[in-house]
């Protein structure tokens, strides 16, 4: 072989060979997991998944209680899957620049285990059947649209449902000033080329999410990176000072659940930061597509609903909370709501009728809020379970956000741990993460990480993050064996807590 496999894929190799030989005969047991662990030196996660390969390429099978057996006519199969591995190169490493999130999202498609991603992917999370229904009416009742041009603005029943449920937010709008879009990036995408041109200057949390990085840089646009509480959310003095100083032409913020952070800011700062918004005649982009994630009204509130003249751009879509494969956002641009409008037409970006209205269908059902209940409840548990064990195996000094709600966690290692190293040893063992440094534009939070539970969450997934703790204890001593120091030039702390505004981080 040219490249050496990851390390589960070796293992699978090995098994896999000896099934293409005959060594292993159908219906004979395999070793244990943990005797395979011990005799090849891995974890158990490690095996997990180099088992879960074979299973998946209908090699063996698992018998509860009892173990994995060779499958019946499993020889042919055990050959190509030998060829398919031997002929599979290593990974390329994670590099820092503006790409890397690119390579962070490509390699979560690819991984046996990913804590990467943020799109929900647990069966329990939906309510599919309700969903299949849902379409299927709409597809009957609604059959013509799908010969037909729709109105750009998307249709008037979903454009109604979103309105009806922005109550929650404590937001009063009107259909008419809503428009739907292919996803709450897009929408975000669309508030941006309304409100500014390239060149101009944006501000932005830090840390931040990463599509909206990825963002900026295609529309040729530049960002102030805000200092950022991980509990309240953007500093409001900081922002002041960024208005007085800087040409900044949009501000861009997720106020309510942030993502990495999962901060939630006040309402007292949420009616300041509408006020000052105002004062300063400045589009705020306000992404709400978390809101309903939290457990009450009065928390959901979104800081349009103390915008009394039109400045706040909204947007939101419930991929997060209805299905993510139904890729429908909206928005509400205030005072731009028609040159918005107009841009989606001249773009020619319309949206499915179809799955608007089933989209419709499913937000207006009474069972609605209790299954926002329940998904909360089932998060809430999952973040609170993931967080012991990230305090217990990661290494000493670990510290772990205790989110409201919301799918992730972000982590901060000791600062001799670059996650970006970490980001590549754990792909060698089938496993993804969301190294800090994807976050923002700088080297800031290169002992930081993101960590999504929006996957599956069982026996496999809950022996990789153990797995990666392990990890990112090896890296420790091995930095320090080399005389890292452990006292960074500015801790993540010291930085989202300042009312000051680096002037490196523009670029």
């Amino acid at each position: 072989m040219a490249d050496t496999p990851l390390l589960y894929l070796q293992i699978a190799l090995r098994l896999a060979q000896m099934i293409a030989s005959g060594a292993l005969q159908p219906g004979q047991r395999l070793p244990s997991v943990r005797d395979s662990a011990a005799q090849n030196n891995v974890s158990v996660a490690t095996v997990v998944q180099a088992l879960a390969t074979l299973e998946e390429h209908r090699l063996v099978q698992p018998r509860a209680k009892s173990g994995y057996f060779v499958a019946a006519a499993s020889r042919a199969k055990a050959a190509a899957l030998v060829r398919k591995i031997q002929q599979e190169p290593e990974p390329a490493k994670l590099q820092p620049g503006p790409r890397a999130s690119e390579q962070v999202i490509d390699a979560a498609t690819r991984a046996v285990v990913s804590f990467a991603g943020y799109s929900p992917k647990d069966k329990d999370f939906f309510d599919n059947d309700r969903i299949r229904v849902a379409l299927g009416r709409a597809t009957r009742q609604k059959r013509s649209t799908l010969t037909e041009y729709t109105s750009s603005s998307g249709t008037l029943a979903l454009r109604n449902a979103v309105a009806l449920r922005a109550l929650h937010l404590g937001c009063a709008l009107k259909a008419d000033d809503i428009v739907i879009t292919s996803g709450c990036i897009n929408a975000v995408a669309m508030c941006l080329q309304t409100v500014t041109r390239p060149g101009d200057l944006v501000a932005i949390e830090s840390p931040t999410f990463f599509g909206f990085l990825d963002l900026l840089e295609s529309l040729g646009l530049k960002a102030l990176a805000l200092p950022t509480d991980p509990r309240t959310g953007v500093s409001l003095p900081a922002l002041q000072l960024a208005l007085d100083t800087q040409p900044i032409k949009a501000l861009l913020l997720v106020p309510t659940l942030s993502n990495p952070l999962a901060s939630v800011m006040p309402l007292t700062h949420k009616r300041a930061l509408a006020r000052l918004v105002a004062k300063h005649q400045l589009p705020l982009i306000e992404d709400v597509v978390f809101n309903d994630l939290l457990a009450t009204d009065a928390r959901r509130r979104a800081v349009k609903a103390y915008d009394s003249e039109g400045w706040v751009m909204t947007c939101g879509s419930f991929a997060k909370t209805v299905s993510p494969g139904i890729r429908l956002g909206w928005v509400d641009a205030g005072r731009w709501s028609k040159e918005l409008a107009t841009l989606k037409r001249v773009q020619g970006a319309a949206t499915n009728a179809v799955l608007e209205y089933a989209l419709a269908d499913l937000l207006t059902q009474g069972s609605y809020e209790a299954h926002l209940r329940r998904l909360c409840l089932l998060m809430k548990q999952r973040l609170g379970q993931a967080r012991k064990m990230i305090l217990a195996s990661f290494p000493a000094g670990t510290k772990v956000n205790d989110p409201p709600a919301g799918y992730t966690l972000w982590v901060e290692l000791p600062v001799a741990v670059d996650t970006m190293d970490l980001f590549n040893l754990c792909k060698r063992a089938g496993i993804t993460i969301g190294p800090g440094q994807v976050f923002c534009a700088s080297h800031r939070y290169r002992h930081c990480l993101r960590l999504s539970f929006a996957g599956l969450w069982e026996p496999r997934e809950q022996a990789a993050l153990l797995e990666v703790g392990q990890l990112a204890c090896q890296l420790l001593a091995g930095a320090r064996a080399q005389g890292s120091t452990d006292t960074p030039e500015a801790t993540r702390m010291d930085f989202i807590c300042a009312n000051e505004i680096s002037a490196h981080e523009l670029w």
